[in-house]
C-alpha cells in the first residue's frame, strides 16, 4: 500500500513555513502588490530566521548548501529503506506553504533564489563551499528567445584565468536584489547547445548592469530585472561543474536544474491554488452554498459541483508534484515527471484562481479579498521555468521516445 502521509520531519518544516506565510506574508501581501519594486523589509526577518536555523543546526536551509546537505543526510536511509525525503521534497513543501501566503514574497526570500537550485544541482564540492550560502538569481531568457533554452546567444570567452561575459538577459527574478547571478552562456557557438554552461557572477561585478525592472501583471512583490553583461569578467573557476564541452552529453548539466526547479514551481501553483480554494469555500458557505462530499456533484448547487471539480484537479497536481520531488531526492530520472507536474499544476492554478474570481462574483473581482490578486499571480506559474506548451512537448517526447529533432 502506498503511504501518502508526509514524514514527521517534513510536517514540522512545512508547519514552520505555513506560520511564516500566515504571520508575515499574508498581512503585507496587498501592501506590496500595490507598491511594486518596493523592497519588503519584512523579509529581513526571514533572512535572520533562516540564518538562525542554519547556525543552530536545526535546519540547514540557507542557499544551495541546504539542498545538497539534506540529500547527503538521507543517502544512508536510502540504502537501507530504498526511500529518501531530502532537500527537494523539503523545498517543495516550503514553496507550497509560503506561496499560500504570497508567491511574490516567496520569490524574494533572501538566499532562496532559483540560482541556488542551479548551484546545488551542478556545482562541484569546492564550488558549493564558495557559493553554497549566497543569494543567487538565475538568468536564462534573452530578448531573442523565451522557452527554447538552447537558443542562448550570450557568450563566455576564456581570457587567461578569467571568463569574459557578453549578452543581455531578461525576466531575471530577484535580479536586482540577489547577491549573485547564475548566467547561462555559450563558450563555443560552433558547438551548439553542448557548449552552453552556467556561470556564477557577483551582482557587483564590473560590466554587470541592472538596466531596468519590469512592471508586471502579478507577483509584484518580486523584482524582475533586465541585466546586461558588457565585457564582464569573472574568475575561471566560476563556471559551474565541468568546463569541458561534451557534444554527446549536450547541455544535460544545466538542464538538470529544471528537473529540480520545475516541481518547485508546480508547488507554488499548488500553494496559490489551495489559498484560492479555501477563500472560495468561505465565500460560498457565507452565501449559503453547501459543499457536500456525500452527495453526487450533479445533485448539488452548480457552484458546489464546480468547487468539487477544482478540488479534485488541485489534488492531482499536488500528488504529481510530490512524486517529481521524491524522484529527485531518490536519484531517479525525473525529467518526464517534473514536466508533468509543472504542466498540470500551472494549468490548474490559472483555472482554479480565475474560476474562484468568477464564482465569488463582485467579491472576487474587487480587492476586498486576495482572490483577484491570486488570479494575477498564478499566470506566471504557468509560464516561467518553461511554458505550458513546452512542458507538454517535453512530456510527448519522453512518452513517445522522440528527440527534439523529431518532435518540435
Amino acid at each position: 500500500m502506498i503511504n501518502l502521509e508526509l514524514p514527521k520531519k517534513l510536517r514540522a518544516s512545512a508547519n514552520q513555513a505555513h506560520q511564516v506565510a500566515a504571520e508575515i506574508f499574508r498581512p503585507v501581501s496587498r501592501k506590496y502588490d500595490l507598491a511594486e519594486h518596493e523592497y519588503p523589509v519584512e523579509l529581513d526577518t526571514m533572512a535572520a530566521m533562516i540564518e538562525g536555523l542554519s547556525a543552530s543546526g536545526e535546519q540547514d536551509v540557507s542557499g544551495a548548501t541546504g539542498g545538497r546537505k539534506a540529500d547527503e543526510k538521507d543517502e544512508h536511509a536510502t540504502e537501507l529503506l530504498g526511500n529518501s525525503n531530502g532537500g527537494n521534497m523539503s523545498a517543495l513543501l516550503n514553496a507550497l506553504e509560503t506561496c499560500w501566503g504570497d508567491a511574490g514574497l516567496m520569490l524574494s526570500i533572501p538566499y532562496q533564489g532559483l540560482g541556488n537550485a542551479a548551484i546545488a544541482a551542478v556545482s562541484t564540492d569546492e564550488q558549493l563551499k564558495r557559493f553554497g550560502k549566497v543569494w543567487a538569481a538565475m538568468a536564462i531568457t534573452e530578448p531573442s528567445f523565451g522557452s527554447d533554452s538552447a537558443a542562448v546567444t550570450a557568450t563566455a570567452v576564456l581570457d587567461g584565468d578569467e571568463w569574459v561575459l557578453n549578452g543581455t538577459k531578461i525576466f531575471v527574478t530577484a535580479g536586482s536584489r540577489a547577491t549573485h547571478i547564475v548566467v547561462w552562456a555559450s563558450v563555443d557557438k560552433s558547438a551548439g547547445r553542448a557548449a552552453i554552461k552556467s556561470f556564477v557572477v557577483p551582482r557587483d561585478a564590473k560590466g554587470l548592469t541592472v538596466s531596468r525592472l519590469e512592471h508586471k501583471l502579478g507577483i509584484k512583490a518580486s523584482d524582475t530585472a533586465e541585466i546586461r553583461f558588457e565585457d564582464c569578467r569573472i574568475p575561471a573557476d566560476n563556471i559551474l561543474g565541468s568546463p569541458e564541452v561534451n557534444v554527446e552529453k549536450g547541455f544535460a548539466g544545466v538542464m538538470q536544474t529544471f528537473d529540480n526547479t520545475r516541481p518547485l514551481v508546480a508547488a507554488m501553483a499548488v500553494g496559490v491554488g489551495r489559498a484560492a480554494l479555501e477563500e472560495l469555500r468561505t465565500v460560498l458557505e457565507d452565501a449559503g452554498v453547501e459543499i457536500s462530499y456525500d452527495k453526487p456533484a450533479n445533485n448539488q448547487h452548480a457552484a458546489a459541483a464546480e468547487f468539487l471539480r477544482m478540488e479534485a484537479d488541485w489534488e492531482s497536481a499536488y500528488l504529481l508534484s510530490l512524486r517529481a520531488a521524491w524522484m529527485a531526492d531518490n536519484k531517479k530520472p525525473n525529467s518526464l515527471e517534473a514536466s508533468m507536474s509543472k504542466a498540470k499544476a500551472g494549468r490548474m492554478g490559472t483555472d482554479v484562481t480565475l474560476k474562484a474570481v468568477e464564482l465569488a462574483g463582485q467579491t472576487g473581482y474587487s480587492q476586498r479579498t486576495l482572490l483577484e490578486k491570486w488570479a494575477r499571480d498564478s499566470k506566471i506559474l504557468d509560464i516561467f521555468e518553461g511554458t505550458q506548451q513546452i512542458q507538454q512537448l517535453i512530456v510527448a517526447r519522453r512518452v513517445l521516445g522522440l528527440g527534439s529533432d523529431k518532435l518540435k
